[in-house]
C-alpha cells in the first residue's frame, strides 16, 4: 500500500513538475506595470481615440475656413439639324468643356464657429482624461493581479507544508502498522488525509497558473509565459489622511474631471444654441470657363470661349421659425441643470465611497494584525500537536483538525494582506494618486 500511494502521488504531480521546469524571467511589480502600460489593449484603444480627438481639435473642423472645390463638365453630342448659316439640314457635332472653381465661406455664424472650437478642445481634454482613467484602472488591475499570483503561490507553499505533514503522518502510521502498534483503520485515515491534501495541492497549482495567465492578459504577453515574481507579498500598510484624500479626489479624480468637462460642454451648448438668434453672413465666389466647338459636316468648326468671375454675399436672418431656436436654448439650459444635478450626485456618491473605502482600509489593517497574531498561535499549536501525536497524547482526528485550523488561518492571513492591497489601491485610484504612486 505504501508503494502504491507514492506511485499515485508521483504520477499525479508529474505534469505540474514539467510546467514549473525551465528558466523563468524575473518580474517585479514595476516591470509588470511598465509592460502593461506599453502593451495593454484597452490603453492602445483609448490612445487611438485620443489621437482622433486631437485631429478633430482644429479651426478647420470647427468651420472657420472656407471650402474650395474644383469641378469640370464635359459634353459630346451628335445631332442632325439645319445649318445655322445656310438653313440646310446637316449632320453636326457639339463639344463643350467647362471647368470651374468655387469657394464658399461662412464669414459670421452667430459665434457658432468659436463655440464649436471650444467644444472640440473640451472633447480632446475629455479623451485625455478618459485615457488617464484607463491607465489608472490598468495599473490597479495589474497590481491586484500581481499580488494575486503572490498570494496563490504562498497558498501553494502552505499546502505543500500540509501535504508534507500528511505524507509524514501516513509514513509514520504505516511504519507503526508494520510494527503491530497501529491498525489498518488508522493507516487508511492517514492515507485519505494525504490524498485529500495532494488533490488540494494540485488544484492550487492550477489556481497559480490561472492567476499567472490573468496577469499576462493584462500585460498583453503570451499567456503561456511563466514569470518568477521578484517582489514580496507585502502588507501594504500606509497612513492616509481622509481630508487629504478627499481634497485630492475632488481635484484629481478622473471620473469627476470627465464630469466637469461634460458640464462645460453643456454650458457651451447653450451659447451654441443662441447662435441661431444672430444673422449669418456668407460669401461665395468662383471662376467659370466654358469652351465650345460646333462642327458641321463639310464645314470648318466654330469655336467659342466664355469666362465668368463672381463674388456673392448672402445675409440670412431668421425672423421666425415657430419658436425652434428659443426652445432649443431653453432645452439646453434644462440639460445643463440636469448635468449640475448629476455632478452633485456623483460628488456625494464618491464622497460616500471614499469614506467607506477609508474605513474599510483601517478595518482591514486591524484584521491583518489579528490574522498575523492568529497564525503565530496556530503554527505553534500545530508544531506542539505533531509532537503530541507522535507521543500518543492526541489521536489522528485531533491532529487533522489542528492541521485544517492552521490551513484556514494561514489562508485568512494571506487574504487579509491581499484585501489590504486592494483597499490601498482603491484609495489611491479614487484620490487620483495611483499613477504617481506606482508609475
Amino acid at each position: 500500500m505504501k508503494l502504491n500511494i507514492f506511485k499515485y502521488s508521483f504520477f499525479l504531480l508529474l505534469p505540474f513538475l514539467f510546467i514549473s521546469a525551465g528558466a523563468q524571467e524575473n518580474l517585479s511589480l514595476a516591470s509588470a506595470i511598465k509592460k502593461g502600460l506599453e502593451n495593454n489593449y484597452q490603453i492602445k484603444i483609448t490612445e487611438s481615440s485620443l489621437e482622433i480627438a486631437k485631429n478633430n481639435n482644429s479651426w478647420g473642423q470647427a468651420g472657420l475656413f472656407p471650402s474650395l472645390s474644383l469641378n469640370a463638365f464635359q459634353s459630346n453630342r451628335y445631332d442632325e439639324g439645319p445649318n445655322q448659316l445656310t438653313g440646310v439640314v446637316q449632320e453636326y457635332n457639339t463639344n463643350i468643356l467647362s471647368p470651374a472653381i468655387s469657394m464658399n465661406w461662412l464669414l459670421f455664424g452667430g459665434f457658432a464657429v468659436q463655440m464649436s472650437k471650444k467644444n472640440l478642445a473640451l472633447l480632446e481634454e475629455n479623451s485625455e482624461s478618459t485615457t488617464a482613467l484607463v491607465v489608472e484602472n490598468t495599473i490597479q488591475a495589474i497590481i491586484l493581479a500581481y499580488y494575486k499570483v503572490l498570494m496563490e503561490e504562498e497558498k501553494l507553499d502552505i499546502l505543500e507544508v500540509i501535504m508534507t505533514l500528511s505524507r509524514d503522518r501516513f509514513n509514520y502510521m504505516q511504519a507503526k502498522k508494520d510494527l503491530g502498534s497501529a491498525v489498518t483503520y488508522d493507516v487508511l485515515q492517514a492515507q485519505n488525509a494525504y490524498l485529500s491534501d495532494s488533490s488540494t495541492f494540485l488544484l492550487q497549482q492550477m489556481a497559480v497558473r490561472t492567476a499567472n495567465m490573468n496577469l499576462n492578459l493584462l500585460m498583453a504577453v503570451d499567456a503561456k509565459t511563466i514569470y518568477s515574481l521578484s517582489d514580496e507579498f507585502s502588507n501594504a500598510e500606509s497612513t492616509f489622511s481622509f481630508d487629504d484624500l478627499s481634497n485630492n479626489m475632488f481635484a484629481n479624480n478622473k471620473t469627476l474631471q470627465n464630469q466637469y468637462i461634460n458640464q462645460q460642454l453643456l454650458k457651451n451648448n447653450i451659447k451654441l444654441s443662441q447662435s441661431g438668434l444672430y444673422p449669418s453672413l456668407s460669401m461665395s465666389s468662383g471662376y467659370d470657363f466654358a469652351s465650345s466647338r460646333l462642327k458641321y459636316k463639310g464645314l470648318d468648326a466654330i469655336t467659342g470661349d466664355a469666362y465668368d468671375y463672381y463674388v456673392n454675399f448672402s445675409l440670412n436672418f431668421n425672423l421666425f421659425n415657430g419658436g425652434k431656436t428659443r426652445r432649443a436654448i431653453a432645452n439646453a439650459r434644462i440639460t445643463e441643470d440636469i448635468g449640475n444635478l448629476q455632478l452633485d450626485e456623483l460628488k456625494q456618491s464618491m464622497q460616500i465611497q471614499l469614506t467607506t473605502q477609508y474605513d474599510l482600509y483601517n478595518i482591514r489593517k486591524q484584521l491583518l494584525s489579528v490574522a498575523q497574531e492568529n497564525i503565530k498561535s496556530t503554527k505553534l499549536n500545530l508544531d506542539i500537536s505533531e509532537e503530541k501525536f507522535k507521543a500518543g497524547a492526541i489521536n489522528s482526528f485531533n491532529l487533522r483538525d489542528i492541521q485544517l485550523l492552521f490551513l484556514n488561518t494561514a489562508f485568512r492571513e494571506l487574504e487579509a494582506r491581499y484585501n489590504l492591497v486592494q483597499s490601498k489601491t482603491d484609495l489611491l485610484r479614487m484620490s487620483g494618486g495611483i499613477i504617481s504612486e506606482y508609475n
